[in-house]
């Protein structure tokens, strides 16, 4: 299938919460938020790694709209859970925005932004009409949560089948999520996702032709952050793996309590990114466990 690439890109001070959910401002003490925490990589301020490449810290995570494995929304277990990943750039799943009462009606992604002191940009899959004449839009979807200055956003469009209309086809829907970050001068391309659930595989197969198409018009160091739904071995995702790296963490991640597969991923670019190690930090703050990675970029 093929379908029209939907673009927002704009400069970041132009950028604003009404513009595909995109949140840039980060809150003000956040500007010395560029340089990693002790025991962090280092990417905006580290001093580089073998052969002069440049050490980022990535991370997913599936926040399951803020509730862990027992089903209790505790925004605060999961700051602390975000926080002791020590991550530069973290792709968020499952986040609500003003959504409903699961999620106290919050800006998961902005308030999760202004905890850690990162910037963040939000690319909602559903944005629908508000509770109340006047009140923000109830939106659901993924999120970008960044130590380094995010310098454009796009919400892209992927083959989707709905969870909200009762007899859903597959159509193109906004929710993949990328942004553009500069690390220590170098452009690199975030991409964050959620692919479908369901047992049959056929619209995620259509979401990774989609995928891999759009990652295709973009240059430099790439890092493909989600929920794909599927185990690495899965037919419907060997595509991915002709261009990109699955920095395998070698542990499952789902559930979060007695995991028993790997449906969280975290992969990149093979031509201009290596992966220096990856792991599965054990946690019940969500139904699923994030995954970690320590990169290394190459600027060419």
């Amino acid at each position: 299938m093929s379908l029209r690439r939907r673009s927002s890109r704009v400069p970041q001070l132009l950028l604003a919460a009404s513009l595909l959910g995109a949140l840039l401002a980060p809150p003000a003490a956040a500007a010395s938020a560029h340089h990693s925490p002790s025991g962090g990589t280092g990417g905006a301020g580290g001093t580089g790694g073998a052969g002069g490449g440049l050490p980022l810290r990535v991370a997913t995570y599936n926040i399951h709209a803020g509730a862990g494995i027992d089903g209790v929304f505790d925004l605060d277990r999961q700051t602390a859970e975000l926080r002791s990943l020590n991550a530069d750039v973290i792709g968020l799943q499952e986040v609500d925005r003003h959504w409903g009462s699961r999620s106290e009606w919050r800006d998961l992604a902005g308030e999760l932004a202004r905890r850690l002191r990162m910037y963040v940009s939000f690319a909602p899959i559903y944005s629908l009409d508000p509770a109340e004449p006047g009140g923000p839009r109830a939106e659901y979807g993924v999120a970008v949560l960044s130590r380094h200055r995010i310098v454009s956003a796009e919400n892209h469009e992927i083959t989707r089948l709905s969870t909200q209309d009762p007899n859903p086809v597959p159509a193109p829907t906004p929710g993949f999520g990328e942004v553009v970050v500069r690390v220590r001068g170098l452009p690199v391309h975030v991409y964050v996702t959620h692919l479908d659930y369901r047992p049959d595989p056929a619209v995620r197969v259509a979401q990774v032709a989609d995928t891999r198409r759009i990652m295709a018009e973009d240059r430099g160091p790439k890092i493909l952050l989600g929920d794909l739904n599927a185990e690495p071995a899965a037919p419907e995702l060997a595509p991915l793996w002709r261009e990109l790296t699955d920095a395998d963490p070698g542990a499952p991640t789902f559930p979060a309590q007695g995991p028993v597969k790997r449906i969280d991923f975290v992969a990149v670019s093979k031509d201009r990114t290596g992966v220096r190690r990856a792991w599965v930090p054990e946690s019940l703050a969500s139904d699923h466990r994030a995954v970690v990675a320590d990169l290394l970029l190459r600027r060419r």
